[in-house]
């Protein structure tokens, strides 16, 4: 899955494996369009119009909770 502003797909929208694999490209310039091109999916954050971007740190933290909490990453005893 790649994260990517080259999306319509929110990635609180996508479902999560447990096999996923979480790929972010550089800030400057994302990834080269032959990985892009062979992402089995694409996933954005959604940001309002004007803003510019999110740090490639945030934006991974941000994707990787999400998948860990549609995939029962986080135990009941994790705080």
């Amino acid at each position: 899955m790649l994260a990517t502003t080259k999306s319509a797909e929110a990635y609180t929208g996508f479902t999560f494996r447990d096999d996923d694999v979480i790929l972010l490209g550089r800030e400057s310039a994302g990834v080269p369009d032959h990985v892009h091109a062979a992402a089995d999916a694409r996933v954005t954050i959604p940001m309002r119009p004007g803003l510019r971007s999110i740090n490639v740190a945030v934006a991974g933290a941000m994707i990787l909770g999400e998948a860990l909490r549609q995939t029962g990453g986080f135990s009941a005893g994790d705080a």
